[in-house]
């Protein structure tokens, strides 16, 4: 009979512990939060990003993307109205702007669980966003790189103040783990060459990434283990055991920790504060760089969204962020009930009252899983995991 009751007992206490695991995992991913939709005006698809793109009419007629263009511009078709987007191309999950108004698009990112509608290989882009025609161009990378497996992630840019040579870092996953490469651009050849590939055991779930110097950084790891299991695990049990590691050729240091997952990461203007995504807490980190590279924690601020990349202002300082509205849906990636996308502005972020405000929301009929966003001279580009690219008007 005690062995019943020690029994009954620990039954109990399982049904609880799991009962109130999944009432945390609803809040974190936001299960209930109904999203009213929010459009900037004059957007549309980023062409190169949406080439494989098929659509689907309210009648149910499949067209193509660039017919569905022709038609659209013809009649003057209203996109978000009339139209449920099948996507079969490969997204941009992240983007950055160079002053001059070149931005750099990550795309093709296979990542575990997540659709992957292509078997290629990963491509980085450049567009000119002072260029009226508005069309992207492949990079091709020379050197003795691997490109068949190439599988970019988070990607950040760096200007050496010596010379002017602009270095593109870019988180790569080839076969599913994490490494860093570092790029030089070739403008007049529209060319990355391939400098060198920085691998280690603390950097070992790196999502993002963001340059400090020519072979410096810092980056954050979403992940505590490598084994998909328990990954799953650590996300069932909210561990913060994800941390932001430094790198340099002489220092490789965790200088932040206690993340439950640690996504986007950024720096301020002034190269004095970071930025970092603690995503599953719908918070953004603002901490400090000491002297000898650790970070001091100075706030955070409430988004109350999944927020993703991070992109900052260099004039104004503002925060720009692309964010998943739904972490459950964006999880399940359902075509006939897609995840949806938002866009988070942060102005004066280091004051006391930081201005939090929502300037484009979408429910996943127009762009599916947003994980960026930037702007540049007027226009908002807004990227996606997995999907495709937009690109609207947007007046400040």
């Amino acid at each position: 009979m005690g062995k019943l009751a020690v029994f009954s007992l620990a039954v109990i206490a399982l049904a609880a512990f799991v009962g109130e695991r999944l009432v945390a995992l609803r809040h974190v991913l936001l299960y209930s939060r109904e999203l009213t939709q929010n459009y900037l005006p004059n957007c549309h698809l980023i062409e190169g990003v949406m080439d494989q793109l098929g659509i689907v009419l309210t009648g149910g007629v499949r067209v193509h993307a660039k017919m569905f263009t022709w038609i659209s511009s013809r009649f003057k078709i209203r996109t978000a109205l009339m139209l449920f987007l099948f996507s079969t191309e490969y997204g941009a999950e992240d983007i950055t702007i160079l002053d001059d108004g070149l931005a750099f698009l990550s795309t093709g990112l296979k990542y575990p669980g997540l659709p992957s509608y292509s078997d290629d290989p990963g491509k980085i882009y450049t567009l000119n966003l002072l260029d009226s025609e508005l069309k992207i161009k492949a990079l091709n990378i020379k050197g003795d790189f691997d490109k068949s497996s190439f599988n970019p992630h988070g990607i950040s840019v760096y200007t050496d103040d010596k010379d002017g040579a602009i270095y593109l870092f870019v988180v790569n996953h080839p076969q599913g783990k994490s490494q860093v490469e570092i790029f030089r651009f070739v403008e007049n050849e529209n060319a990355l060459q391939y400098i060198k590939t920085v691998k280690h055991e603390l950097l070992h779930n790196v999502n993002d990434i963001v340059a400090v110097g020519t072979e410096s950084f810092y980056a954050t790891n979403d992940h505590y283990f490598i084994n998909g299991i328990l990954k799953l695990v650590e996300r069932f049990l909210s561990l913060p055991w994800c941390d932001v590691v430094y790198y340099s050729p002489q220092t490789v240091q965790v200088v932040a920790g206690g993340f439950p997952s640690a996504n986007g990461i950024n720096i301020s203007p002034d190269k004095r504060h970071l930025y970092v995504s603690n995503i599953l807490k719908h918070k953004i980190c603002v901490v400090e760089i000491q002297k000898n590279t650790i970070l001091s924690h100075i706030k955070e601020v409430d988004v109350g969204s999944l927020c993703d990349n991070i992109e900052v202002d260099r004039e104004s300082g503002d925060l720009w962020l692309g964010c998943h509205p739904s972490g459950l849906k964006f999880m399940l990636s359902d075509p006939n009930d897609p995840p949806g996308s938002e866009v988070i502005r942060i102005e004066n972020i280091l004051s006391e009252k930081p201005r939090v405000t929502q300037l484009y929301s979408d429910d996943g009929s127009v762009i599916v899983g947003s994980s960026v966003a930037t702007q540049y001279g007027g226009k908002l580009l807004i990227g996606t995991v997995y999907q495709k690219a937009l690109i609207c008007d947007l007046k400040l």
